[in-house]
């Protein structure tokens, strides 16, 4: 068949100068490696940063009461959260759901008060994969029972309060009806996250106990926080459960609980998608050159083909051909040469924690772990892949026109 002579002859003319493609090769090779590895980053980077910050807060979609976002408080609270609870189980996307009860506080003891934020939770249904600082417990453990009269308190927040393990302390909260209660609680442990914000100003309490002390009925809470398989769902996720809520309910994703921290990420991903155009397009630019000279050297040969018959339409081809060739060779390059790298980032990571002072880095008040690691999304690694295929084949365009533009009388001429 024509095309497979074309892309014979195409192949051939390639290695007729190895050096310049050899070192055309090299440079999408490089931008390719950079590429995967880039986004594999900041994909791994801002994945991590989501599910932590789900864990740490209300899911990666929170049921909450419809008037909670504009007016956040006790007063205003999920009934039947057990159902709802139930209904967001039935859908495939979501991982696990558990019902929570979250506001501010006011911690008391003999020496000082300070206010915090506080989480009760039921330990009979969580654990670290739904909320994370339970892995920071360095002292003392967890609660046994969601109606333990005891708390967990961040060590900085326990320093300042005078703290330690069996202590007691008092805890001052608005109920559901405006009125002032009071509970009394017993250090149980204390957590170190590392992240300042954390263990300066979160406390964790039994659920039972503190609906016990708010007056709330055994199905009530003010969240219910939806974990999925796939941070990138929340958005179908909550569409899904805002169609089949009360209407004194609402689904929020993580987005909207969370503007800062979606913004900040929108913005990092921005730049690195600005840093990877801006290597493809140095790229693209050498294999312009690369494939310009190329015509240009060629074009007595051209004259010649084209006098003897060969059309300007199978020339232009040809050199379109060409084109493909260095785009798949150079993917294809560019696998191999990330291959290891990207498994040893992915397995092992860098250590940061020299860079960063510590083992933990705050990132928009998320404690992240100073290990770098990388793990591309499949479709992104498809867009690398398909970006670089047509960077190169538009790169020969302009050189393949040209040589379908040959004039065989005169390009016969030249020497």
């Amino acid at each position: 068949m024509l095309i497979n002579r074309l892309a014979s002859l195409a192949w051939r003319n390639l290695w007729r100068n190895r050096r310049r493609t050899v070192i055309t090769l090299s440079s999408i090779s490089l931008a390719v490696t950079l590429s995967i590895i880039g986004t594999g980053m900041n994909d791994r980077i801002w994945k991590d940063v989501v599910d932590l910050a789900a864990r740490m807060s209300g899911g990666h979609v929170t049921i909450q009461n419809i008037e909670y976002e504009e007016k956040p408080g006790l007063t205003r609270t999920v009934v039947g959260a057990g159902a709802k609870a139930r209904l967001a189980k039935s859908n495939p996307d979501v991982d696990r759901v558990v019902e929570r009860i979250v506001g501010q506080t006011l911690l008391s003891t003999a020496r000082d008060s300070f206010g915090a934020s506080f989480i009760a939770y039921d330990p009979a249904n969580e654990d670290e994969g739904s909320l994370s600082i339970l892995g920071a417990i360095n002292n003392g453990q967890a609660f046994t029972s969601a109606d333990q009269k005891g708390v967990i308190l961040g060590s900085v927040l326990a320093r300042n309060l005078g703290l330690t393990l069996g202590k007691k302390v008092v805890y001052t909260m608005t109920n559901k009806k405006g009125e002032i209660v009071k509970g009394l609680a017993r250090v149980t442990g204390i957590i170190t996250t590392g992240a300042p914000s954390v263990d300066l100003g979160l406390c964790l309490l039994p659920i039972g106990a503190v609906r016990h002390e708010l007056g709330y009925a055994q199905d009530e809470a003010t969240q219910v926080a939806v974990f999925l398989h796939d941070s990138r769902e929340s958005a179908a996720v909550a569409h899904w459960l805002a169609s089949r809520l009360d209407e004194r309910s609402a689904a929020v994703n993580w987005q909207r609980a969370q503007p800062d921290l979606d913004s900040m990420i929108a913005m990092k991903k921005g730049g690195m998608v600005f840093f990877e155009l801006l290597i493809l397009s140095l790229c693209a630019a050498g294999i312009f050159n690369t494939l310009f000279v190329s015509v240009m050297e060629r074009l007595r040969e051209f004259g010649i083909i084209m006098a003897i018959g060969l059309s300007p339409g199978r020339l232009f081809a040809m050199v379109m051909i060409e084109s493909l060739w260095l785009a798949l060779m150079g993917l294809a390059g560019g696998v191999l040469l990330t291959l290891w790298p990207y498994h040893y980032l992915n397995t092992t990571g860098l250590d940061m924690s020299g860079f960063y002072g510590g083992e933990k880095v705050e990132i928009a008040g998320i404690g992240m772990s100073a290990i770098l690691k990388v793990e591309i999304y499949p479709e992104n690694a498809m867009a690398i892949a398909m970006i670089v295929v047509a960077a190169t084949m538009l790169s020969g365009v302009y050189p393949a026109w040209r040589a379908g533009r040959v004039s065989p009388v005169e390009t016969i001429k030249l020497v």
